[in-house]
Order: C-alpha cells, then sequence, then structure tokens
C-alpha cells in the first residue's frame, strides 16, 4: 500500500486518527516552555487531547445506544475543549503558534466528526 493510500484509510480510521493526534498533541506539549503560566496550560491540554480517543474507544465498546451517544459527546466537548487550550498555548508561547494553529484545526475537524456521529446518533435514538 502507498503512504498516501495508507494516509487516507487512517483519515478514516477514526480511533487510530484520535491516537496519532494525541501522540501529536503530548510532542507538541513536551516543546512547551514550562513555567508558572503554561504548566497549568499544558496539564489541561494533554489531559482534554487524550480522552478525546480515550472516549472514542470507550463508545465504540459502549453496552447501548445511549451509552455510545454518551460517550461521542464526552469525546466530542473534550475535542472543542482541547481547541481552546491550543489557543491559549499559542498566546502563551507565540513562537509555537503555527504549531498549535495546525494542532487546532485538526481538533476542530474531529469536533465537526463526531459532532455529526453525535447528531446521527441522537436521531437514531428516536
Amino acid at each position: 500500500m502507498k503512504k498516501d493510500e495508507q494516509q487516507a484509510k487512517q483519515g478514516y480510521d477514526l480511533e487510530e486518527r484520535t491516537a496519532i493526534f494525541s501522540e501529536s498533541i503530548i510532542a507538541f506539549a513536551k516543546r512547551i516552555p514550562t513555567g508558572p503560566v503554561t504548566s497549568p496550560l499544558i496539564n489541561q491540554l494533554i489531559r482534554a487531547a487524550t480522552s478525546v480517543g480515550a472516549n472514542y474507544c470507550e463508545a465504540d465498546d459502549a453496552e447501548s445506544k445511549r451509552d455510545f451517544r454518551h460517550k461521542i459527546a464526552i469525546s466530542r466537548k473534550e475535542a472543542r475543549e482541547t481547541k481552546y487550550w491550543l489557543r491559549l498555548i499559542a498566546k502563551a508561547s507565540p513562537e509555537l503558534k503555527e504549531d498549535a494553529r495546525t494542532l487546532w484545526q485538526e481538533a476542530k475537524e474531529l469536533h465537526l466528526i463526531l459532532s455529526k456521529i453525535y447528531r446521527s446518533a441522537s436521531a437514531n435514538l428516536k
């Protein structure tokens, strides 16, 4: 399989995509200078960003449709929260703004995907 085909396949494998996103966030967080302002932001970013994939995995193993919808909702909220922390880190460490922007874009795309899944799951409960 060619590299482009492999990347396209991963783009549709949401569990893999969220894992790669978490790994990227961890690598990014290691580059943020620590201090009284950035340390709490780093902690919050790591918690929110890694929770996106963790809750998606839990949704994938949900015990019911309602449980699935609930876990997807949490994953969606964490993706949105990740965008917030990335924005603040970009302000606190302007030298990392471009990298933060790239990660912010991925968080936005994940949020949109998870929102669509949530809406579909909600429609199926009615």
